[in-house]
C-alpha cells in the first residue's frame, strides 16, 4: 500500500466530500454548530474507504 498516495487522495476526497455535505446541510437548514461539525466528521470518515479503493486501483496501473 502506497501510504503517501493514500494520504494525498484522502486529503482531496475529504475536502470535496466535506464541501459537498456542508453545502447540502446549509441549504437544507442545518446551520447549527453541531450539524456543521457532524458533516465534517462524516465527510472525513466517508473519504477513507474511497481513498483505499482509489489507491488500490491506481497501484494496479503501475
Amino acid at each position: 500500500m502506497n501510504w503517501q498516495l493514500l494520504s494525498m487522495i484522502w486529503g482531496m476526497a475529504a475536502t470535496v466530500l466535506i464541501g459537498v455535505l456542508m453545502i447540502a446541510a446549509l441549504v437544507i437548514g442545518f446551520d447549527d454548530i453541531p450539524h456543521i461539525i457532524a458533516t465534517a466528521v462524516v465527510g472525513a470518515l466517508v473519504a477513507i474507504p474511497i481513498s483505499f479503493v482509489l489507491t488500490k486501483k491506481i497501484g494496479k496501473i503501475n
